[in-house]
């Protein structure tokens, strides 16, 4: 694949993964395809199931422009905070140029990179970490535990991570996710999901105080293991933050689009 389309993948791994966790959490979510943006907002409490990103590849300047000033308007209208993700690789030179004075005007701000990832790397060995045990989710303990690793991760509060899954019957029967236990307790934790042809990574995360010891890799391949046996899949994609950036590519995923994820100003 070209760098281009390796981005448009990105793009629509995430309009088609994020399409099916919104509408888990509520069937009346606002899920449109819109002209140059699609929107997937559950309007929960956890944060990363409200999302816009942008859809046009080659987008110049003066468009960016207005499709962001549109992305917060629609933000603006809702109850719950959530995030723009925006895919540099699919905007042109200019528009890449002026992205930061575009967000400023149409009152957005800046939260944190991301990076789009994906590798024809599956299937992967089942893994063998010595201080983790894997348990895949199943009940709303497990539901609840998982919610409890990405809130601590990603600086939610409990209640935030758990409004985005328990009582989700997609993550307990269609996700592949998988809690990886340290003296039997839920320390890290990752799942898989299949979607249009590929085993999309989707909330990796480890508790803080357990980070950099090869936790979060080992239930990724786990998750990534789990998910291409039952599948058949060949192919995996991912958005990776700066901490789990570094991570990916040992397991054989390749950077494509670098990513930035904005919130309406304050």
């Amino acid at each position: 694949m070209t760098g281009l389309t390796e981005s448009i993948e990105s793009m629509e791994q995430l309009a088609t993964v994020w399409r099916a966790m919104v509408l888990d959490r509520d069937q009346d979510a606002d899920v449109r395809d819109l002209p140059g943006l699609a929107v997937r907002w559950a309007d929960c409490r956890f944060a990363f199931w409200n999302c816009v990103t942008l859809t046009e590849a080659g987008a110049d300047e003066a468009l960016v422009a207005e499709r962001l000033r549109q992305a917060a308007e629609l933000m603006r209208s809702k109850k719950r905070p959530g995030f723009l993700w925006l895919f540099e690789d699919l905007l042109d030179g200019g528009a890449r140029a002026g992205l930061a004075e575009a967000a400023e005007r149409a009152g957005l701000q800046y939260a944190f990179p991301g990076t789009g990832m994906a590798g024809d790397l599956l299937p992967v060995p089942d893994p063998v970490h010595p201080d983790l045990t894997f348990e895949r989710v199943r009940t709303d303990a497990h539901l609840r535990a998982y919610a409890d690793i990405n809130a601590r991760a990603y600086g939610f509060t409990s209640e935030d991570g758990r409004d985005g899954l328990v009582g989700s019957t997609l993550w307990k029967n269609e996700v592949y996710a998988y809690l990886g236990h340290r003296d039997g307790v839920p320390v890290t934790c990752a799942g898989t999901v299949a979607a249009a042809g590929r085993l999309f990574v989707v909330l990796v995360a480890t508790l803080p105080e357990w980070e950099r010891r090869g936790y979060g890799e080992a239930v990724t391949r786990k998750a990534l293991h789990e998910g291409a046996r039952a599948t058949g899949l060949t192919r995996a994609t991912l958005h990776a933050t700066a901490a789990g950036a570094p991570v990916y590519p040992r397991i054989g995923f390749e950077p494509n689009s670098p990513m930035r994820f904005y919130t309406l100003k304050d």
